[in-house]
């Protein structure tokens, strides 16, 4: 009699399990929400381009922010505001993101939450005051004497040491550096040949010496010294060109931030033990006027000398009516201030309760003086035909393919609820068609997610007149 193994019950994979991941040696990154944002979309007359940049719609805004960003280019924006105005999901934020990216890397942007200043360490204006100063850079020009080339001699000349009999101390020590002009050999101090030990160099490195302070640093192995392997640990650079002594110059881009917290907290030493106390000290510590000066004294001597140059950066603070009346008083005159970066606001309010007031009623929840130092853009809502490009555009940034007529129901559902209650979708459904066994996101899946679901509109509609929930009638 021919017996037959049942599987058993307790080690049964049920039909709808996730498939185990499948070996990838990649990394995934994370996909923010504007990772598609690469910029306004703008040509060079400054008019929108459809659907460019990442952007889809919101020509207008677009372009207003487009001046903003030539009036900052130029200087001419420094005190001045920018208030986004819009309902929610219309690309507030993505505008100010858009902008960072027309600034370039080398603009400081600091971007902050209206509800971050409230803390129990530091008080609220203190807040406003470091991010509008992180969002000052200071690019520092600095020319140097240095030697540079690729080592080809390492001889440490010793004698006697003069304190005791025995044993002998470095008294020189003899480098040949050598690039692509010329070769020179160099007498240089032990105390430089200690530094050379601790960056580990050897005869065929790259380097370069600074004449003035005699620091070494080490930029890599030559590149006559690599090899043909797949996988090195080395990083190989080219021989230099030039003379071995010439004159380097030096840009180091700092913020006033940095420089008041360098000067506020001093390290006590490189040591482990004041390494391991810096990271254990708790709170935050409020830096004094007379400390902010005292940077700004300095920084105005350097700015005088020409060894460095102001860079005024953006802060953006989204959701802005978050900000009570005193932030708000505090802000005028943050923008009065000589040193003052360009402001970015984003607000989704209509007229609203001044926060930290009574009975100041006032337009997105601004004062109305301050509110007269702002050039307001509004954002447009997005129509049907929008939201599809978008949907689109952010199911291609994911890698989600998108079967027949799935894109018109997402964009139904959008011009129903909202454009992230689309966006929201597309993750769950294509998680479901995944169980299914399917490459791509079906009517069906998007159909079964809405069910499961809910939009916030039709949430708000199940709310009684009494404030109840109806318990699931719409």
């Amino acid at each position: 009699m021919k017996v037959t193994s049942m599987p058993s019950t307790s080690n049964a994979i049920p039909s709808n399990a996730m498939p185990p991941p499948a070996a990838s040696t990649g990394r995934s990154s994370r996909i923010a929400p504007h990772s598609h944002i690469k910029g306004l979309g703008l040509n060079a007359e400054g008019f929108a381009m459809a659907d460019s940049a990442g952007f889809v719609g919101q020509e207008s805004a677009r372009e207003a922010c487009g001046v903003v960003v030539d009036l900052i280019k130029s200087r001419k924006f420094s005190g001045r505001a920018l208030l986004l105005a819009g309902a929610p999901g219309t690309g507030k934020t993505a505008l100010a993101l858009a902008v960072a990216h027309e600034l370039g890397s080398k603009v400081p942007f600091c971007p902050m939450v209206g509800s971050e200043v409230y803390s129990v360490e530091v008080k609220k204006t203190e807040v406003l005051a470091e991010a509008f100063r992180r969002a000052i850079g200071l690019r520092i020009k600095e020319t140097k004497e240095v030697y540079e080339g690729e080592v080809t001699e390492l001889t440490p000349a010793e004698a006697e040491n003069p304190l005791s009999g025995y044993g002998k101390t470095v008294s020189h020590v003899i480098v040949g550096l050598k690039t692509v002009k010329g070769t020179k050999q160099l007498r240089l101090d032990p105390t430089i040949y200690e530094a050379i030990l601790k960056e580990k160099i050897v005869v065929g490195d790259v380097v370069y010496v600074e004449a003035n302070t005699g620091a070494v640093k080490r930029v890599g192995r030559s590149d006559a010294y690599a090899s043909s392997y797949d996988l090195e640990s080395e990083t190989y650079v080219p021989l230099p060109k030039g003379e071995v002594h010439k004159k380097k110059e030096l840009v180091q881009d700092v913020t006033l931030g940095d420089l008041d917290a360098a000067n506020a907290r001093p390290q006590g030493g490189q040591d482990i033990m004041s390494v391991m106390g810096g990271l254990v000290k708790t709170g935050r510590t409020e830096i004094t006027e007379k400390l902010r000066r005292e940077v700004e004294r300095v920084v105005k001597g350097y700015v005088d000398q020409g060894v460095a140059e102001v860079v005024p950066g953006v802060v953006f603070i989204d959701e802005v009516h978050m900000l009570d009346i005193e932030c708000f008083t505090y802000l005028n005159a943050l923008l009065e201030s000589p040193m003052a970066p360009t402001v970015i606001l984003a607000t989704n309010r209509g007229k609203a309760l001044v926060r930290g007031t009574t009975d100041v009623y006032s337009p997105h929840g601004i004062p109305l003086d301050l509110l007269d130092r702002c050039l307001i853009v509004k954002t447009e809502s997005y129509a049907r035909e929008q939201v599809a490009k978008v949907v689109q555009l952010r199911a291609t940034v994911e890698g989600l393919a998108l079967g027949e007529g799935v894109l018109d129901r997402l964009a139904q559902e959008g011009e129903k609820g909202s454009l992230r209650y689309a966006l929201q979708l597309l993750t769950p459904a294509s998680i479901l068609a995944t169980l299914a066994g399917r490459k791509e996101i079906n009517v069906e899946d998007i159909g079964e997610m809405n069910e499961l679901f809910l939009d916030a509109k039709t949430s708000a509609g199940m709310i009684g007149d009494k404030g109840g929930f109806n318990g699931g009638s719409a």
